[in-house]
Order: structure tokens, then C-alpha cells, then sequence
């Protein structure tokens, strides 16, 4: 996946063959934001005018902008996942909420 940033903002970005034009979307909130451009330099200046778009309109309208995570994380797993997870976490020292950031960061790190 090909991803850009941009004041906290993480868009996903593909080639749209059909049409000839870079398409993207910013991820992780749930307001529909997509911006596109024929180069890449554009691309990421539409990318940055949408972010900015979005605060500003937040900002008129008085409502706080979605942040991307606010790293709190609720996890629904099966018991016997969770008290494999706990055991691993034990044996390492660490608490849980430490053992599983550690293994989130882990599997989200390019190439993880």
C-alpha cells in the first residue's frame, strides 16, 4: 500500500488506471476524504489542501477534527488468545498493554 502524510494525517494512494490520475484518501477517520491529481507533486498538494480544508471546517463549525488514533485500543479476542498473550507478557517482565504494543509495532513496521 502507498501511503503519504501530512500533520498527522495518513492518506492511502493508488493509481486509478482508467482514469490516469493518482486517487487518494486519508485513513483512519470516519469522514470521507479523497482528493486526486494527474502528478504526484499534485497529488500531494490536493492531499495537504484537503487536510487543511478539513481543520478549517472543523474549526468553522466548532467541532473538534478526528484525530487518526487516540491510543486507546479495545481488543475482543478469544480467552485462550488472551491468556497466551498474558503468559508471553509475564515471561518477557512487561504488562500486557506494554508486551502488545510492543508486538503492534512490530507488525506494523515496514517490511513487519
Amino acid at each position: 500500500m502507498n501511503t503519504m502524510s501530512y500533520k498527522g494525517y495518513t492518506a492511502r494512494v493508488e493509481y486509478d488506471e482508467r482514469d490516469n490520475i493518482f486517487v487518494g484518501r486519508i485513513l483512519g477517520i470516519r469522514s470521507i476524504i479523497s482528493f486526486h491529481g494527474e502528478t504526484v507533486a499534485e497529488l500531494r498538494a490536493e492531499f495537504e489542501h484537503a487536510v487543511k480544508d478539513y481543520l478549517a471546517e472543523c474549526k468553522k463549525e466548532g467541532l473538534h477534527p478526528e484525530k487518526p488514533a487516540s491510543g486507546k485500543l479495545l481488543l475482543r479476542v478469544p480467552p485462550e488468545v488472551h491468556g497466551r498473550a498474558l503468559v508471553a507478557a509475564q515471561a518477557a517482565g512487561k504488562s500486557l498493554n506494554q508486551w502488545a504494543t510492543e508486538v503492534l509495532q512490530q507488525a506494523v513496521q515496514p517490511g513487519g
